[in-house]
């Protein structure tokens, strides 16, 4: 009895003393929980955004709200992650260039961002494509690189902004190809695929699902995918390789992440419903229509994953000349 007793007591003094976050934790979530997502509405992570919030709000009884907040390459919404209470309610959404592109390119970053941010799960990979405006009237890769040689600096391509991964893949493609193209930068990938699709740029970098909708209207064409295979969603456009241009490649991820601080069990709360969701016949469906895939991995492995790219586009950044913003 005296042993039960001092257990009280200890248990009862650990409950008392225990942080506001490590309390309210066992119930969670008991309120809404907000999703900053760092792109303007439109653009391919909309598509893994709306798949997660529709799901896990099902799964967690609690509505996840949406907030976009696009700027600076992403880092205007990455930063309001950061800065924000770690209990929970404030998530972020954030893709490759988040984490290793932009400290490689932001001279004036006001966060950091491997340290700073609790990786919890990636959602999607997804492959970049190279697309070209209808507007014109090159037909494949090649035809558009031969046009490009032919006008240096008077072709462009549209980006989601500085630093972003379509930034990025855009220089990559001029260095690959051997091109001089005017980068035109916008608020996100929605914006910059509608100029593209307007003929107002000639060609942007984006995933499948950000350009379905005006391929499949003829107003745009997928001139390669930028990886080894080509997309199981869209098995009838060619890779790099398979268009002229071997070696090309550029794939991103989207993932979750949280303040750091915030509390373990939190964390492995997300990471449960995550994995179920990735897991889930339907998710996939969706997924695929949009030309994503799911990368299922543990929060140690998404951590190895972003510090892994971190340091791989060091270099990458380095070789594509891009400037400080």
């Amino acid at each position: 009895m005296n042993r039960l007793r001092v257990l009280c007591v200890i248990l009862a003094i650990a409950a008392m003393t225990a942080g506001p976050n490590e309390a309210s934790a066992q119930d969670y979530p008991t309120k809404p929980i907000r999703l900053i997502i760092p792109t303007a509405a439109g653009g391919l992570m909309d598509v893994a955004a709306r798949v997660a919030v529709d799901y896990l709000s099902k799964a967690l009884g609690q509505r996840l709200v949406v907030e976009n907040r696009p700027g600076s390459g992403g880092n205007l919404g990455t930063d309001a992650v950061v800065k924000a209470e770690p209990d929970g309610y404030t998530l972020g959404l954030i893709q490759l260039g988040n984490i290793a592109i932009n400290p490689h390119v932001y001279t004036d970053m006001p966060f950091d961002a491997l340290n700073d941010l609790v990786p919890v799960a990636p959602i999607t990979s997804s492959a970049i494509l190279v697309v070209q405006s209808a507007k014109i009237p090159t037909n494949d890769l090649r035809e558009f690189i031969a046009l490009a040689k032919r006008e240096p600096g008077k072709l462009a391509y549209g980006s989601a902004g500085p630093g972003t991964a379509p930034h990025l893949a855009g220089e990559m493609f001029k260095v690959a190809a051997g091109i001089d193209i005017l980068h035109v930068p916008y608020r996100g990938a929605g914006p910059a695929v509608n100029d593209m699709v307007g003929g107002h740029v000639q060609l942007t970098f984006v995933g499948w699902g950000a350009v379905r909708g005006p391929v499949e209207a003829g107003a745009a064409k997928v001139l390669a995918v930028a990886q080894t295979q080509r997309l199981k969603a869209a098995p009838q456009f060619p890779t790099s390789a398979e268009a002229g241009l071997p070696g090309y490649e550029f794939v991103t991820w989207f993932g979750v992440v949280a303040p750091k601080g915030t509390p373990a069990p939190v964390i492995a709360t997300l990471v449960k419903h995550i994995h179920a969701m990735q897991a889930d016949p339907e998710v996939q469906r969706i997924l695929a229509q949009g030309g994503l895939e799911p990368l299922v991995e543990t929060p140690i492995e998404f951590g190895a994953r972003m510090r892994r790219d971190y340091e791989r586009f060091r270099d990458i950044v380095k070789a594509a000349n891009l400037k400080p913003q």
